[in-house]
């Protein structure tokens, strides 16, 4: 059972840690062991609470990118009714881009999702994943460096379109897969296939929000109907709570994502991750 001010915390914590590579997933299992809180993190009902907040923010990414994904589900209709992906085309090129990359994320997440419940009630092995999360970050930043340097005036999306290929594109989506395990984060993971394949920071980020749209929300829909049966009892009006909390630091974290890779990288997310992972493992195992 989550009290109101419990489900505060967390919707706010989701929100924000949902888009900045840190794996809100992994704070949700630390953060409650850390302070102490009667909570089981494998509990169909916590389990349930955490879909509310991941699909209010699927809503919020929408909603940031309502314009985007407009031209992008139009060129979509125009491929299908032509018949073909057109070279001139990059709202159609992209969108496929998209379907393929949400691909192999949804398949290993429906493979593999009850094979890892119990990891999900682990927050030592969450902090252990977090601490491998930064080491992700700064190999994805390490590799950057051999990659090829764009430098153009063009939109983003067409440098996206550009620079991912569709073999690129599946590889992203395998990569995101990686976030089933608390502590590994969905969009750490789109960024740095984005950064191995001669994206910009901004691009990056911009194909990874768009990529987390359709996951997320899929996700959150094949669940979210549990929240009016036997497993939302008594957690409805809490997840209600935690949703709009998450709403908002999503809105703000994308706002300022989105500025901040303009000119910066993934390097403090990884040393973040880095020192809170080892310092909850530490504290974890101490108490």
């Amino acid at each position: 059972m989550l009290s109101y001010a419990q489900a505060v915390i967390l919707g706010l914590l989701q929100g924000a840690a949902e888009l900045f590579p840190v794996s809100s997933l992994g704070h949700s299992v630390i953060l409650p062991s850390l302070l102490g809180w009667d909570i089981k993190q494998s509990d169909d009902a916590f389990l349930v609470f955490l879909v509310a907040t991941h699909f209010a923010t699927a809503l919020v990414l929408l909603g940031f990118f309502f314009s985007d994904w407009v031209r992008i589900a139009r060129g979509l209709g125009r491929s299908i009714g032509d018949r073909e992906i057109a070279v001139d085309d990059p709202d159609a090129q992209l969108g496929w881009l998209l379907v393929i990359g949400t691909i192999p994320a949804g398949l290993l997440g429906l493979a593999f999702e009850h094979a890892l419940r119990d990891v999900f009630g682990s927050p030592i092995a969450a902090s252990v994943f977090l601490f491998c999360n930064g080491l992700m970050l700064l190999a994805a930043e390490r590799l950057r460096r051999y990659a090829p340097v764009v430098q153009n005036q063009d939109f983003s999306d067409d440098r996206i379109v550009r620079e991912l290929g569709p073999a690129m594109a599946a590889g992203i989506g395998v990569a995101q897969a990686i976030a089933l395990l608390p502590g590994f984060s969905r969009s750490g993971a789109a960024m740095a296939g984005g950064l191995r394949a001669g994206l910009s920071n901004e691009d990056a980020a911009r194909f990874a929000f768009l990529l987390a749209t359709p996951i997320i929300g899929a996700a959150a829909l094949l669940k979210l109907p549990e929240l009016f049966g036997p497993s939302g009892d008594g957690v409805r009006g809490p997840a209600l709570v935690g949703s709009l909390c998450a709403a908002v630091t999503a809105y703000l974290s994308v706002r300022f994502l989105l500025r901040f890779f303009e000119t910066n990288r993934l390097t403090p997310f990884a040393y973040y991750c880095l020192a809170a992972g080892t310092l909850s493992a530490v504290a974890l195992a101490v108490t």
